[in-house]
């Protein structure tokens, strides 16, 4: 099944009262609260293991002077060492992902140096603090901020160009009788997933066989294959529950590289675990960001040019750029629109995907820019969104598949009393708190990736399904148990879904906000293929029900188990992108309403409440897809007010490497937050006629908060996150004349 033309009405249409879209509890959800869902690092097959600990360096660049580890393998049960001087022969790095211990050549810091191998995990702590390393550095180069005139454009990643550029932004923002030209700043961020990365390797007859982490396995394969010299039909991956990702398990890390290198020298399993503080610099980072956005608009709040240009940065060699200007390219109607996209190589850890990579930061600015705008105008800032809806994609020049920004935007202004908003900051008083509301758009790409399935029905009438998608905690197991069970008229206990396998058929895994629509519609042809089969066997027709575990038509009724047979029953499906998406411009869309105080003495700011109303296609899951919602709106919540990566520019390490000091929101901080879906079906989009969700509340939910600490004080803060010295600092500027001049100007009126 592919997507070349837009989907007829579906089983899934004409059932009025299936599961699909059902808010059923998470099916995994008891083996989890009991402790026998298994993560990987808790395998304890096969017998034998010896455990891994990775030695990292302790400079950002440079090369290995020394190196003793005869203390370290002399300790009590060390098993053995493994350096860039024994380490077997490697392959050749692969999407973003290197050899590990290949050279005396150091390219970060926390690269690893060693890799102790020892009877038990305490044994090889103790002994990685023996290895003695010595380093020869060389200068350090790792601030993004100081190397923007060194940025030069990226590549360009597959149908994403680096730069776009529709009629003439520069003229027309010239001419424009109101502008706004800002600057935004965003930190580096980590994504501070609850299950560090962690590996448990061996090698059964040539084959290689890892537990691991991992969010798509199928992808996981052909890394390692390149990685290790390996064919990757040699690599088995199993990564039956994550504990999360937001993009940092998207690839293997150094935990699954050195653990199965750890295991061929060794000849035992290894299990390897990065610490929380190593997972900081051995696995992906979000890079900071700069980025300056003009606007240029008629006076009665109509764009005639939008130009923003940003700037990220990553490795030496690394191409990969955080793509932030990209959402704005079919954001508003305009018939001005320029992006541009630098790269700045730096010494630092590889930058890389993290969750909603490009719109997360990339609307922390453009949806401040536009409540700028908004101000510069004297506009109500929905209503100048609602006046800037597009009716096609503005830079591809294409129609939407659906497009219900604005319905998102009157109904969450609606419930959540818009109306009642001052527009002049700092209007409103509770005590020693001043209180604003802020709005902000939302939009995520909603793409389609390949993907197989296969079901079996046995003879005691439960359906099996198989697929190597993972799970990473946002309800893939529920939600394709929920597509089986409607599909072959099962109850949901009568279907037993097995994902997380390379061993079963190919899947997209979890990633980009594509894995429901992905392996789901994939399940959905494989259920459909199962179906005509389970008629032929009962000589019915495709008006035949299928209901309760039976096929009726008419007076006659058999039951799926007796079709089955003692054999059972199998059948495959499959799902390709086709051609709608290149036909269509398709986005999941929102909007985000929140409510702020802000101390006016300290410049604490606490959330008051905040709202998401969203359309994302056919919802799956009324229950996962509010959680999945809620989860990204409160991700945005840590983007605007307390997520930072602190880096140390000298030695290109990260000081706040732990969950201590890199700060999420906890229950505190978020008061009542709600997430409701408007009803739509997209056609265009998947069999399913769903959308991705995951990714999507967190787009622009950070810039609504931004937007309400503005309309609390006055006092518009371009640099996140907006910690209360930067808003002391605000309070300070604005409260001295004299001091003014040194706050950038917020827009300039023509």
């Amino acid at each position: 099944m592919d997507m070349t033309h837009p989907v007829g009405t579906t089983p899934l249409d004409t059932i009025t009262d299936g599961i699909v879209g059902k808010p059923l509890d998470r099916v995994d959800g008891p083996s989890k609260v009991t402790g026998t869902a298994t993560y990987a690092y808790e395998y304890r097959e096969p017998e034998n293991i010896a455990y891994g600990y990775l030695v990292p360096a302790s400079i950002a660049r440079g090369r290995i002077a020394t190196l003793d580890t005869a203390a370290a393998e002399a300790m009590p049960g060390v098993v053995a060492v493994l350096t860039y001087r024994n380490a077997p022969k490697q392959g050749s790095a692969s999407q973003q992902v290197e050899p590990q211990l290949a050279s005396d050549r150091i390219d970060h810091y926390g690269q690893a140096v060693a890799c102790v191998v020892a009877d038990s995990f305490e044994q090889a702590r103790a002994a990685a603090y023996a290895v003695a390393v010595g380093y020869a550095p060389d200068p350090v180069n790792a601030a993004l901020d100081a190397n923007l005139d060194r940025a030069v454009k990226p590549k360009d990643r597959g149908t994403s160009p680096a730069d776009t550029s529709v009629g003439d932004a520069d003229a027309a923002f010239a001419s424009a009788p109101v502008k706004v030209e800002v600057q935004y700043t965003t930190p580096l961020q980590t994504h501070a997933m609850m299950e560090p990365h962690a590996t448990l390797a061996y090698w059964r007859r040539g084959q290689l066989i890892l537990f691991t982490a991992n969010q798509m396995p199928n992808r996981g394969q052909a890394i390692l294959a390149s990685v290790l010299n390996m064919n990757k039909d040699n690599i088995r991956i199993v990564s039956r529950y994550v504990g999360g990702g937001f993009g940092a398990k998207l690839t293997p890390h150094p935990d699954a590289v050195l653990a199965a290198l750890a295991s061929k020298v060794v000849d035992r399993p290894v299990k390897l675990a990065l610490t929380r503080q190593q997972v900081f610099h051995s696995t992906f980072h979000r890079s900071d960001t700069v980025q300056r956005i003009r606007l240029g608009a008629t006076r009665d709040g109509r764009l005639v040019s939008v130009a923003h240009r940003s700037w990220s940065g990553n490795q030496v060699g690394e191409q990969n750029f955080e793509a932030a200007a990209e959402v704005t390219r079919s954001l508003y109607a305009t018939p001005n629109i320029l992006t541009q996209h630098r790269l700045a190589e730096l010494d630092i850890p590889t930058a890389s995907a993290m969750r909603a990579p490009g719109e997360a930061v990339g609307m922390l600015a453009i949806e401040c820019a536009m409540d700028e705008l908004a101000e510069a105008l004297k506009l109500d800032p929905v209503e100048l969104r609602i006046r800037n809806d597009a009716s096609q994609d503005p830079t591809k020049l294409i129609p939407y598949s659906t497009r219900a920004m604005v319905p998102c935007l009157r109904h969450g202004a609606e419930m959540f009393g818009w109306d009642k908003r001052v527009a002049t900051p700092g209007g409103v008083r509770d005590g020693q708190w001043t209180v604003g509301l802020g709005v902000a758009a939302a939009s995520r790409g909603n793409p389609l990736q390949p993907a197989k399935a296969w079901v079996r029905i046995g003879p005691d009438g439960i359906a099996t399904t198989r697929a190597a998608m993972t799970d990473i905690g946002t309800g893939s197991y529920t939600i394709l148990t929920q597509i089986a069970s409607e599909l072959l008229g099962l109850p949901p206990e009568m279907v037993r879904t097995e994902l997380g396998d390379t061993d079963f058929p190919m899947s997209s895994g979890s990633g980009g906000s594509f894995g429901a629509g992905s392996a789901g519609s994939a399940l959905y042809d494989a259920c459909l293929v199962m179906r005509r089969k389970l008629l032929a066997a009962a000589g019915m027709s495709d008006g035949a029900t299928f209901r309760d575990g039976r096929i009726t038509e008419g007076n006659r009724s058999v039951t799926l188990a007796s079709l089955a047979g003692p054999s059972g029953i199998e059948a495959d499906g499959g799902i390709e992108p086709g051609t709608m998406h290149k036909l269509y411009s398709q986005q999941s869309y929102g909007a985000h309403f929140a409510e702020v105080g802000v101390d006016m003495d300290t410049g604490e700011i606490r959330l008051r409440r905040m709202l998401g109303v969203f359309t994302a296609g056919r919802i799956l899951n009324a229950k996962t897809a509010r959680s999945q919602a809620i989860g990204g709106m409160i991700f945005g919540v840590g983007a605007a007010l307390t997520e930072a990566v602190a880096l140390d520019p000298r030695f290109g390490m990260f000081v706040n490497h732990n969950l201590a000091e890199y700060h999420v929101p906890v229950h505190a901080d978020i008061p009542a937050i709600d997430a409701v879906f408007l009803p739509e079906l997209d056609d265009k989009s998947n069999p399913l006629k769903s959308k991705g969700i995951g990714e999507l509340g967190i787009c622009g939910a950070g810039a609504a908060v931004a937007n309400a600490v503005y309309n609390a004080t006055g006092v518009r803060i371009r640099d996140y996150p907006l910690t209360l010295d930067k808003v002391l600092a605000g309070f300070e500027a604005r409260d001295r004349p004299e001091r003014r001049s040194a706050v950038p100007a917020a827009t300039q009126g023509g």
